[in-house]
């Protein structure tokens, strides 16, 4: 076996075993969650209110939570994204500016977390006066994914063929027509790649709801976006943290995290089957 074969399987066998740790890993903590978790999970417990001091009772709140300040981060963040990003690449003029403004989105990705809620208190809690509710909790977090939003929908506009512009101006067509029509469509794929990361992320982040959108309990459900509402990883953070009844609340706590893991994996599949769809229709 000469050098050059030997460095080649040398490269496979670190490339699956670098596979083969973090699939251990993500199995490893999946079945840690699922079997402190499973025990706590029925119907009522995903229909219910919680009672008798977050001791019993269930976690629809939370869940219900979820789902509102997820919904108002992916309605604020996607649309801006994908807008941000067509300017950036089809309109704006490329040089300096806008290596700056790229380098500025990446690191703003970087941001901690904890930086964005305490944004999102200044600015929308107090400065607009929204108050600790959805609407505060949905921006900060929309806020928190639009750079991965940007970046993901540059890179997918980028990749659709210089040909297909040409070929639609060529034909008639103004820039936003082509854009609309041609760039679009081809692009929706990477797009929502994008938005699965955005989505993800919003769900399971607990710092920029903190001081925005969350109550550690609330005897009534949200009736507005100006509502503060309970959500999945507070419900979590407060009960293993703030409980007095750890022999019960630690075991709900575990329950609570393994519905958040299959609400995200869940949302995650959606945007995954909405993808596959329009990859289909592009071909």
């Amino acid at each position: 076996m000469n050098s050059r074969k030997v460095k080649e399987f040398v490269g496979f066998a670190i490339l699956r075993l670098a596979t083969f740790l973090i699939l251990s890993a993500l199995f490893i903590i999946l079945y840690f969650i699922i079997i402190r978790g499973i025990k706590v999970i029925n119907w009522q417990f995903l229909t219910h209110k919680p009672c008798e001091g977050m001791t019993s009772g269930g976690i629809f709140p939370a869940i219900l939570g979820t789902f509102y300040l997820t919904l108002c981060a992916i309605c604020f963040a996607l649309p801006l994204g994908v807008a941000a990003a067509i300017y950036l690449v089809e309109y704006a003029r490329q040089g300096r500016l806008v290596r700056i403004v790229r380098i500025g989105i990446n690191n703003l990705a970087g941001v901690p977390s904890i930086v964005f809620g305490l944004f999102g208190l200044a600015v929308f809690v107090k400065y607009f006066g929204f108050g600790v509710s959805i609407l505060s909790g949905g921006l900060t977090l929309g806020i928190l994914i639009l750079p991965v939003i940007i970046r993901a929908s540059e890179e997918a506009i980028l990749a659709v063929p210089n040909s297909l512009r040409e070929a639609s101006l060529a034909l008639g067509a103004t820039k936003w027509q082509t854009i609309y029509r041609i760039v679009l469509p081809n692009a929706i794929p990477g797009i929502l790649t994008g938005s699965i990361l955005g989505i993800g992320r919003a769900a399971g982040e607990t710092a920029p709801i903190l001081f925005t959108a969350v109550t550690f309990y609330s005897a009534k459900l949200p009736t507005s976006i100006f509502s503060e509402v309970q959500a999945l990883p507070y419900h979590i953070y407060a009960l293993m943290t703030e409980g007095t009844h750890p022999e019960t609340q630690i075991p709900i706590a575990y329950g609570t995290a393994l519905v958040l893991l299959f609400l995200v994996l869940g949302i995650d599949l959606l945007a995954i089957v909405i993808r596959r769809r329009a990859r289909r229709r592009k071909w």
